[in-house]
């Protein structure tokens, strides 16, 4: 709304005292300026939130299969959750307030956000609401839910084809650290690619959402980088100068990258060890989602598999348990695994870490990963 209210009155404020007020039309400036009103609004609405939930008893209890982290998580229970109304209700009311809403991207990006926030609210409610419906449905069925995704993708990716299929720029898939790599794709194979991504990426950052602050902490740094590339890549000249494909009408989304990094620190400051508030799968969903649909928007999905590294490493860690367990149980009468326990973060708490050294690591090695996004910018 800022956005269209400074362009209309653009040419009215040029060479008066409030001129300055124009660069909020710079897709830069709103990034930042975004960030800042997502934060604000989560920080200041935070407790709030919390006393809503505790109120509604909305509170979550820990239930691993392994005693040792049920001793170890026995003082969250009953914390809140569905933290991630708050989450996904100020990416898009930051969006919505500094970035331009009549832009394509920008459109799709807030309806990612709803759609699979929404499924994870479902998800939750149900979750938390089972033992008073007296009923053994916990939750959404996994297929349930993996259809409400797949169909989203679904009609994200045809939609994006759709809008700018016929820019070469837009038909290709982009190799890190080669400026003259592109794989030509048809609509057959990037319309699958994006649910790919988007599916793989919301399930990957629901997973990795299971210790304090961890989820929230990987977001930030991956949206950063998306918020970089999103200004590079839609911008003719700077894209240009750097070697990049450039793609019209992309740099509003790092308006909600910028969105997204400020709401997910906003949320840090509760959901920090020990936690008050933990998102639920209505903020993990949603922030996975958001973050892929980004990378495929702007073309960048391998890089987001080396910025999203930790994401990925705690979905194949599961991928690779589940599996590994079904053979062995299949071959030897007897299932065995790969480790001691997944997704990956559970694994080094049973190897002796300490919940706050494990967060903390895994956010050490996702900078790392996000410098070395960055590093591909010139590295190429």
């Amino acid at each position: 709304m800022l956005y269209q209210l400074f362009i209309a009155f653009r040419d009215d404020l040029r060479g008066g005292p409030l001129e300055f007020l124009r660069v909020v039309t710079f897709p830069e400036f709103a990034a930042l300026l975004a960030a800042l009103v997502a934060f604000g609004i989560v920080t200041l609405s935070g407790n709030r939130m919390i006393r809503w939930l505790l109120r509604r008893k909305i509170g979550d209890a820990a239930d691993f299969d392994d005693e040792q982290l049920n001793e170890a998580s026995k003082n969250k229970k009953n914390t809140p959750t569905m933290g991630g109304l708050l989450v996904v209700g100020a990416i898009v009311a930051a969006t919505v307030l500094v970035a331009d809403i009549a832009n394509f991207y920008v459109q799709m990006a807030v309806v990612c956000l709803l759609w699979l926030g929404g499924v994870g609210a479902v998800d939750d409610w149900l979750k938390l609401n089972a033992a008073r419906r007296q009923t053994g449905r916990q939750g959404l069925l996994s297929r349930e839910k993996l259809l409400l995704q797949i169909g989203l993708a679904a009609v994200l990716a045809m939609f994006l084809w759709r809008y700018a299929g016929q820019l070469d720029a837009a038909s290709q898939l982009y190799v890190p650290f080669f400026k003259n790599v592109a794989i030509p794709l048809s609509a057959w194979v990037f319309v699958p690619l994006t649910v790919v991504v988007i599916v793989g990426s919301s399930n990957a950052v629901n997973l990795t959402d299971g210790l304090d602050g961890l989820a929230a902490g990987c977001v930030v740094m991956v949206a950063l980088v998306l918020l970089v590339l999103s200004l590079i890549i839609g911008d003719a000249r700077l894209s240009d100068f750097l070697l990049f494909h450039h793609l019209p009408q992309v740099a509003p989304l790092a308006v909600v990258c910028g969105a997204t990094v400020g709401s997910a620190l906003g949320f840090l400051w509760f959901n920090c060890n020990p936690a008050r508030v933990f998102m639920g799968d209505t903020g993990s969903l949603a922030l996975g989602g958001i973050l892929a649909f980004v990378a495929v928007s702007i073309r960048q999905e391998l890089l987001l598999v080396i910025a999203g590294g930790i994401f990925v490493a705690e979905a194949i860690s599961v991928m690779l348990q589940v599996g590994w367990f079904k053979y062995t149980r299949k071959r030897f009468g007897e299932g065995r695994r790969i480790f001691l326990m997944s997704p990956l973060h559970h694994h080094f708490q049973k190897k002796g870490w300490t919940e706050t050294q494990t967060v903390v690591r895994f956010w050490l090695v996702g900078a790392m990963l996000a410098i070395a996004s960055l590093a591909t910018i010139k590295l190429r």
